[in-house]
């Protein structure tokens, strides 16, 4: 298994995950260049993708599927109600939208879409399922809801949101409204929250992306501590039980769930 973010953020985000042969992206939120760009730095080609999963209609995820569907011709997975929603709807190859339900297959990959609390037409995260790994994507969600938790059970590499710190957002110069919106149930996470979602994770050991990090309300030593006490305080051990990187919005980050890696 090799899962690189390739860049998460406010700014744009896009997920490359490869298990039992099969190479996917989870959301094509920077530019098709960028994407082909940073795939190269990795050692992988483009026209080798064979899927590319949405979790929700805003720009920050969908920006680079036009030029990617009509210069590689990429098949995209999302709910029909993402699709109708999308800025771009009408610059999409038909032949390359598929609309998904709960489960469905991509090359060697069983992938399930579960919902998730967020202000978009309908909202999705993604567990991907190989023969016995699994790497789950749950951001730009609200909270944890009990579905949510049951998805990222059994993760061997997680991407997960840590959007904010609670302080820095109530402090911050966001007018109340927008405040409001990103500590409400279909805002984003804060590093709290997933430090909870962590702590209540079965599983004897994952890998876990921090990810879209607010770059106004966050900052990744505030992220790490927050998270890192909290499950110190529930007896977890990094290292042990839990490995934790940050997503950057400007750097590939990348992690295996066979051996450790930069």
């Amino acid at each position: 298994m090799h899962v690189s973010v390739l860049a998460s953020g406010s700014k744009g985000n896009s997920i490359f995950v490869e298990i039992n042969n099969t190479l996917i992206l989870v959301d094509a939120g920077i530019s098709a260049r960028r994407i082909t760009n940073s795939l190269s730095d990795i050692g992988v080609d483009i026209r080798d993708i064979e899927g590319i999963v949405v979790t929700h209609e805003h720009r920050d995820h969908v920006s680079g599927l036009v030029t990617l569907c009509k210069k590689y011709g990429l098949p995209v997975y999302s709910r029909l109600a993402t699709f109708k929603s999308m800025y771009c709807i009408d610059k999409l190859p038909l032949e390359c939208l598929h609309p998904i339900k709960e489960k469905f297959a991509i090359g060697n990959l069983a992938v399930e879409a579960f919902n998730i609390s967020h202000d978009a037409a309908d909202p999705v995260g993604y567990s991907i399922k190989g023969r016995q790994q699994k790497c789950t994507v749950a951001t730009d969600l609200g909270f944890v809801t009990s579905n949510v938790q049951e998805a990222i059970d059994n993760s061997d590499v997680l991407v997960l949101e840590a959007n904010h710190d609670i302080d820095m957002l109530k402090n911050g110069d966001y007018p109340l409204a927008l405040k409001r919106r990103i500590m409400g149930k279909q805002g984003h996470l804060s590093n709290s929250d997933a430090a909870w979602a962590l702590v209540r994770m079965k599983k004897q050991h994952s890998y876990v992306f921090l990810a879209h990090m607010s770059e106004e309300n966050n900052r990744p030593d505030i992220a790490k501590k927050t998270i890192t006490d909290i499950m110190w305080q529930q007896g977890i051990k990094l290292g042990e039980d839990i490995d934790i990187k940050m997503a950057k919005q400007d750097e590939i980050v990348t992690m295996s769930a066979d051996k450790k890696s930069s």
